[in-house]
C-alpha cells in the first residue's frame, strides 16, 4: 500500500484565495491598461486626506529648542523633551579615552564613506558605532542607487524628478550637489568593488521607478544596500580606521568656544561612559524608524532610534522637515513574521501592480512613495478595499505579473533576496501575488545642514546620511537615500579632514546639557524618561498599523 501524500496547507485564507482568484481574472485586461497617472491636484488632494504628515493626529509641538513651536512626530518630541543619559552623573572630562582628528559617530554607508575620504585626506579617524560595523539601514537597501550616467539622461533631469519628488522643499544647493556627484558615485563605488548589475557588452544596467523620468537606478540584484556595505566595509578594514564597536555616542561635547569637540560614549555592554576628543564630528546615525510613528511598522534596522537629530539639538542644531516621514507603500503585510519588511520598489519598477482585494489596480505602479503609501491607505481604510488580514488590510501586489512580461526566471535573477523571503513562508511570488501595507522607511527630515555638510550653528559639527535634513525635501524618491550616503558621507568627510587640520580645541564642557535641561524644568516638560534611547523598547501595547 502506498503512503498517502501529505499536500502543503496553502499559506493563504480561504478570503485571500478568493481575492487571489480575482486577481487572477483580471490580468489580462491589466497588462493591456495600466491605471492612468494621477494629475497635480488629485495628488494634493489624495496626500491631504489619507497621507499621515498632513494631519495633526501623531504629532505635538516642540517647547524649546531652536524649532519651539514647530510640529514634531510625537515620539520624537518626547525624545527632545527627556533629560539627558548623563544627567546628574560627574563626568571627568579630562580624563581622555579617544583622542582623534575626526570622531564619526554611526558605522552605515554615510560613516563608512566619510571614514575612507578622512582617512585619505590625512586625517586621524575613528568611527563608534552603538552596533556593529555596518549595522544600519544602508545594510537593509534593496531597491538600487540613481545616477545619471546614461546619454538620454542628465543631472539636470534628475534635479528636477528630485525637486518634485520632494515637493520643491529640497535645499537647491543641497540638492544640486547630490546631482551632480551621482555619476562619480557610481565610478568610485565600482572602482572599490562594487558588483552593479550590467548587460553582457559590460554597460550597466539601469532601472525605473516611482518619480523617475529615465531610467537610472543602478542595482546589484535586490542586495545593493549590502554589496554597497561589503564593499564600504571592507575598504575601512583595509585602511586601517580604528573602530569601535558597541559602543553609542549619547552626548555631543563641546569646548569652551562652542565648538564640537567630541562626544560622551557609553559602551552597550558594560554601561561604561567614555571620553572622546575630536577635532572635527561627524553625526552618521541614520534614522528613526523604531520609533514606529504612528504606529507603523518599519523597514529599520535594530539601532534607528533618532539618536543624531538628539544630540544635535541639544548642543543648538536646527532641525528642518522633521515632521515629514516616508512611509514605503510596500511593506509585508503577511505573514505576520514578516510584517514591516521591505518590498522594494523594483518589484513595482519591472511590473508589478498594486491590487485591491476586488483584483483591481487603483494606483499606478510607479507614482511617488508618498502617494502611492496614500493611495494603498484610501483603499484599505476609507473605500474598505483592503485584503483583511490578522490585526488590519493589506493589499495585493501582483508580482507573477513581472514574469509574464518579462519571462520566467526573471523574478529569481532581478529579485532573489525577496524570493526567497517568501519562500521560506510557503509563499512563490512568481505563482501568486503578495499581501502589502505601507511601513516607515525613512526620515525625509533630519538635522539642517550646509552645502559642505556643516551645521551652521555648531562650528566643526558635520551631518552625513538619513540624520542630514533638507537634501530630498518632503518625500525622497527611491535610490536617493543610498546616493545621499556616498555623496554626502564623502562630502563630510573631506570638509571634516579639512577642517580638522586647523581646529583648535578649548577646553571641554557639556554647559550644553546642563542649560537645556534648565529649559526643561523651567517648562515643566520632563517627561520622566532619557534620551537617546538607543536600543526601541517593544512592550505588549505597541499595536502597529493602526494609524486610520
Amino acid at each position: 500500500m502506498k503512503p498517502k501524500q501529505m499536500t502543503k496547507p496553502s499559506p493563504f485564507t480561504p478570503h485571500m484565495l478568493e481575492s487571489i482568484r480575482k486577481v487572477e481574472a483580471t490580468r489580462g485586461v491589466r497588462l493591456q491598461n495600466e491605471p492612468r497617472r494621477l494629475s497635480a491636484d488629485e495628488k494634493r488632494v489624495l496626500l491631504d486626506e489619507f497621507h499621515p504628515d498632513y494631519g495633526d493626529k501623531g504629532f505635538s509641538k516642540i517647547e524649546i529648542g531652536p524649532n519651539a513651536g514647530e510640529k514634531a512626530p510625537k515620539e520624537l518630541t518626547a525624545l527632545l523633551h527627556s533629560k539627558s543619559r548623563i544627567s546628574g552623573l560627574d563626568l571627568d572630562l579630562n580624563k581622555i579615552d579617544f583622542d582623534t582628528d575626526v570622531l564619526i559617530i554611526g558605522g552605515g554607508g554615510a560613516g563608512a564613506s566619510a571614514a575612507i575620504e578622512a582617512k585619505q585626506a590625512g586625517s586621524d579617524v575613528l568611527i563608534v558605532t552603538k552596533l556593529r560595523m555596518g549595522d544600519s539601514n544602508s545594510m537593509m537597501a534593496e531597491g538600487g542607487i540613481q545616477a545619471s550616467d546614461k546619454d538620454n539622461d542628465s543631472p539636470m533631469q534628475h534635479y528636477l524628478d528630485a525637486m518634485g519628488g520632494g515637493h520643491y522643499y529640497n535645499k537647491p544647493e543641497l540638492l544640486k550637489h547630490l546631482v551632480m556627484q551621482g555619476a562619480e558615485a557610481i565610478r568610485w563605488l565600482e572602482s572599490l568593488g562594487v558588483m552593479f548589475d550590467k548587460h553582457q557588452d559590460g554597460t550597466m544596467m539601469t532601472f525605473p521607478g516611482g518619480g523617475l523620468s529615465r531610467k537610472r537606478l543602478h542595482a546589484c540584484a535586490d542586495y545593493t544596500g549590502a554589496e554597497i556595505t561589503r564593499v564600504l566595509k571592507d575598504e575601512v578594514s583595509n585602511l586601517g580606521i580604528k573602530i569601535v564597536d558597541y559602543t553609542a555616542a549619547v552626548e555631543l561635547i563641546l569646548d569652551k568656544d562652542g565648538n564640537a569637540a567630541g562626544a560622551v560614549l557609553m559602551n552597550m555592554l558594560t554601561g561604561e561612559y567614555l571620553i572622546a576628543r575630536a577635532k572635527t564630528v561627524i553625526i552618521a546615525t541614520g534614522g528613526a524608524g523604531r520609533m514606529h510613528y504612528h504606529g507603523f511598522p518599519t523597514t529599520n534596522h535594530y539601532g534607528a532610534t533618532a539618536d543624531g537629530l538628539v544630540m544635535a539639538y541639544r548642543a543648538g542644531c536646527n532641525l528642518l522637515y522633521q515632521d515629514t516621514i516616508q512611509y514605503h507603500p510596500t511593506g509585508t503585510a503577511y505573514p505576520v513574521q514578516l510584517f514591516g519588511a521591505l518590498v522594494t520598489e523594483k518589484v513595482r519598477a519591472v511590473g508589478a501592480m498594486l491590487i485591491n482585494v476586488e483584483g483591481e489596480a487603483f494606483v499606478h505602479p510607479l507614482e511617488t512613495r508618498d502617494v502611492a503609501a496614500s493611495a494603498i491607505i484610501r483603499e484599505c481604510h476609507s473605500h474598505k478595499l483592503g485584503v483583511d488580514i490578522p490585526g488590519g488590510a493589506g493589499v495585493w501586489l501582483d508580482t507573477p505579473m513581472i514574469e509574464i512580461i518579462h519571462g520566467e526566471g526573471k523574478i529569481a535573477s532581478a529579485l532573489p533576496g525577496m524570493l526567497r523571503m517568501f519562500m521560506n513562508y510557503g509563499i512563490d511570488m512568481r505563482q501568486t501575488p503578495v499581501l502589502v501595507y505601507p511601513t516607515f522607511h525613512y526620515q525625509n527630515g533630519g538635522v539642517e545642514i550646509e552645502a559642505s555638510g556643516n551645521t551652521s550653528r555648531i562650528h566643526n559639527l558635520f551631518i552625513a546620511g538619513e540624520a542630514a535634513g533638507g537634501i530630498h525635501g518632503r518625500n525622497r524618491l527611491l535610490g536617493n537615500s543610498m546616493l545621499d550616503v556616498i555623496v554626502f558621507g564623502r562630502l563630510a568627510g573631506q570638509s571634516a579632514a579639512k577642517a580638522a587640520k586647523t581646529a583648535k580645541i578649548g577646553s571641554l564642557t557639556l554647559n550644553h546639557v546642563k542649560e537645556y535641561e534648565s529649559q526643561i524644568a523651567a517648562a515643566k516638560l520632563d517627561t520622566g524618561d532619557i534620551s537617546p534611547i538607543l536600543l526601541p523598547k517593544y512592550t505588549r501595547d505597541v499595536n502597529f498599523g493602526k494609524f486610520q
